[in-house]
């Protein structure tokens, strides 16, 4: 087997069809599997991935239900894999037409590799406004320490796979970050696949972003605490906790949350950084 292409799933029967539909047209002359990685689902999600099983080849479900987390589901899902090449894509996204392809093609060439995202096919304009997404172009993302790319289009080599022991479970959200540092820091460089595109969906749902923004700022914490020692630079400090409350107090004042779009940004602004002073506090990093 060449690659296995492995789907973390929870309660995705909403759009799991999609992604579905989406790798059963693909064409590759390599052979290739797909992984359903069921993460305790409570929905119809496996009956419609049984529906795909006469249409894709290689098509299989694996129970990953005795601990929750998209980590723990694609480790579950790696380790049942038969292919030497991993690719990760999620449940809920779609990917393109050449996708199988060009990320084949690339990890026959490179350890570890990222697709592009593409977001305006399967979110109206209003919502990559409340991201601030309207312009983006990439998966890749660049910041201070090393660059990363999200789980939901990425591959890489089994055996390096192995070597990290996997996605840390510990961490329910960022946990793809702290993949792709681990592995920089063994001196494997990570390779952007432009070709390769992934139709990314967001979050719609005010409650849902917000929780989701809490969340990754709870778990940024713990993140920066593991990485702190191995050379990562300071990325939170308390005077951005100061700016960011007072921003969010005067934005308030001010009435500047007047619809739905800044209502947005407001409370996934809020939740980030509530997120990341709680996950300070609990997991006692300590910003400067």
């Amino acid at each position: 087997m060449r690659v296995s292409v492995i789907i973390p799933c929870f309660n995705a029967a909403d759009t799991i069809a999609v992604q579905l539909e989406a790798l059963a047209n693909q064409k590759w002359s390599q052979s290739w599997e797909v992984i359903i990685s069921d993460n305790g689902s409570t929905d119809n999600s496996m009956s419609i991935v049984e529906e795909y099983k006469t249409r894709i080849p290689n098509l299989r479900i694996i129970d990953s239900s005795d601990r929750k987390g998209p980590g723990y589901a694609r480790n579950m899902g790696a380790k049942a894999a038969k292919g030497d090449g991993l690719l990760f894509i999620d449940a809920d996204d779609e990917v393109a037409p050449e996708w199988l392809a060009a990320m084949g093609e690339a990890l026959s060439k490179y350890d570890f590799v990222a697709g592009r995202h593409e977001l305006k096919k399967l979110n109206e304009p209003e919502i990559l406004r409340w991201y601030q997404l309207e312009n983006c172009t990439g998966a890749v993302v660049e910041n201070q320490y090393l660059p990363f790319a999200g789980a939901g289009n990425m591959g890489v080599k089994r055996s390096l796979h192995n070597a990290i022991g996997g996605f840390d479970g510990a961490l329910l959200l960022v946990e793809d970050v702290d993949y792709c540092w681990r592995i920089q820091q063994r001196g494997t460089k990570l390779h952007y696949v432009p070709e390769a595109i992934a139709h990314i969906r967001l979050r719609t749902n005010l409650i849902g972003a917000y929780k989701r923004a809490w969340k990754m700022g709870t778990c940024e914490a713990l993140l920066y605490k593991k990485h702190r020692p191995l050379g990562m630079p300071q990325m939170i400090t308390w005077k951005t906790f100061l700016k960011t409350a007072v921003i969010l107090t005067f934005q308030v004042l001010l009435l500047q949350i007047r619809d739905q779009e800044s209502l947005a940004k407001w409370l996934m602004s809020f939740g980030w950084r509530a997120g990341q002073l709680r996950g300070c506090i609990k997991h006692r990093y300590l910003p400067v």
